[in-house]
C-alpha cells in the first residue's frame, strides 16, 4: 500500500467525476458518472451524492493502493446557493463511511478557477451550457452571471443557441435580423421551426437543447453577418463578466474554460479582442486544467497546508473532523 491520498470530485449537471491519488501526483485512477446529483427541497442532495460517491471512493482507493484517504475536495454546481445540506452533512459522513479528516466543498466555478489559475490572482470564464465568471485578488472572490438560462448567462452556449435561432424565426417570418443560413440549420436539426416552441417550452433541459445550436451558429459565422453579430455580441457578454470580477490591480491573468470554448476561433477572436480591450492589464493565458484538476490541486495544496484561494462560506470551505 503506498501512503493516504486525496479523494476529488467534480459534480455538475452532466453527472459524478471522481479521482483518487497521492497529494503532489496526478490522479491513480478515475471514475466518471452519467447521473448528476439531485437537488431538491433542502438543495443538492448529499445523501444521494454519497450513495453515488462513497462505493466509486472505496474501489478507486483500492485500485490505486492507498493506505486510506485523508482528505477530499468536492466542487459542486449551485454549491454557492443549494449548498446548506451538503455543509451541514458531508464532512461527518465522509469521516464515517471514508476515514476522510479534513474535507473542502466548493463551487464548482472554483475548482474551475483552481484548475485554470492554480493559486494566481485572476478571472476565469467557465463556458458551457452556461456561463460564470469568478475572480480574486487571494483575499476575497467576486462573480458575475450564472444566472441561468432564463435570468442571465450572458454569451453562453445556451443564450448563442437561443439568438440562432430566433435569427432563424426571424427568417421563416420575413423580418429583420433574419438568418437564413440558421433558418436552414435549425430545420436540419430540429425539423420545421414552427414545432420549436412545443419542442422546447416543455423540456426540463432546454438549455440544453439550446445550447445543442451554438456549434451550428459558429459553423455559419464565417458567411452569414448575422451569425457572426451573434457570436460578437456573445464575446461583448462574456468580456463583460470578465471584466466585473478581475482585480483592477496588479498583473492579473485571464482564462476561459469549458466546452463552449471548443468552438474555437468563430468565438474565441471576437472574445480574446474584447478581453484586450477591457482588460488590458490582464494577461490571457490558456486554462491549465479543469475542473476536476482544480480539486485535485486544493487537495495538494491542503496536504501540503499552502492553500492560498481565500474560504467563504459560500464559495470555499474547509472543515476538519479530529480522529476517535
Amino acid at each position: 500500500m503506498t501512503a493516504a491520498g486525496y479523494l476529488a470530485v467534480d459534480s455538475g449537471g452532466s453527472g459524478l467525476r471522481v479521482a483518487v491519488g497521492v497529494p503532489g501526483r496526478e490522479p491513480a485512477a478515475r471514475h466518471e458518472s452519467r447521473e448528476p446529483v439531485r437537488t431538491g427541497a433542502r438543495g443538492i442532495d448529499p445523501a444521494h451524492l454519497l450513495e453515488q460517491l462513497v462505493p466509486v471512493a472505496r474501489a478507486l482507493a483500492a485500485r490505486a493502493e492507498l493506505d486510506g484517504l485523508g482528505t477530499a475536495v468536492v466542487g459542486a454546481a449551485g454549491f454557492a446557493t443549494l449548498g446548506d445540506a451538503l455543509r451541514a452533512e458531508l464532512p461527518g459522513a465522509l469521516a464515517r463511511e471514508l476515514g476522510v479528516r479534513t474535507v473542502a466543498l466548493a463551487a464548482d466555478a472554483v475548482t474551475a478557477y483552481a484548475g485554470a489559475l492554480g493559486s494566481r490572482p485572476g478571472a476565469v470564464l467557465a463556458a458551457g451550457t452556461g456561463l460564470i465568471a469568478i475572480g480574486t485578488d487571494l483575499t476575497g472572490w467576486r462573480r458575475a452571471d450564472g444566472w441561468g438560462h432564463l435570468l442571465g448567462d450572458c454569451g453562453s452556449g445556451a443564450w448563442i443557441g437561443r439568438a440562432g435561432l430566433e435569427a432563424a424565426l426571424r427568417a421563416h417570418d420575413g423580418r429583420d435580423g433574419a438568418s437564413a443560413s440558421l433558418l436552414a440549420c435549425a430545420e436540419e436539426q430540429f425539423g420545421p421551426v414552427r414545432g420549436l416552441p412545443g419542442l422546447l417550452y416543455p423540456r426540463a433541459d432546454r438549455a440544453a437543447v439550446l445550447a445543442s445550436f451554438a456549434p451550428r451558429v459558429a459553423s455559419c459565422a464565417a458567411h452569414d453577418p448575422v451569425a457572426a453579430e451573434i457570436l460578437g455580441a456573445a464575446a461583448r457578454h462574456m468580456a463583460d463578466s470578465a471584466a466585473a470580477v478581475c482585480p483592477a490591480r496588479g498583473e492579473p491573468e485571464v482564462a476561459l474554460t469549458g466546452g463552449l470554448f471548443q468552438m474555437g476561433d468563430p468565438l474565441l477572436m471576437p472574445l480574446r479582442e474584447e478581453l484586450a480591450r477591457r482588460l488590458p492589464h490582464a494577461r490571457q493565458v490558456p486554462a491549465a486544467g479543469d475542473p476536476l484538476h482544480g480539486s485535485v490541486r486544493i487537495a495538494t495544496d491542503l496536504e501540503a497546508g499552502r492553500l492560498d484561494l481565500p474560504g467563504d462560506p459560500a464559495m470555499l470551505c474547509v472543515s476538519h473532523t479530529q480522529r476517535d
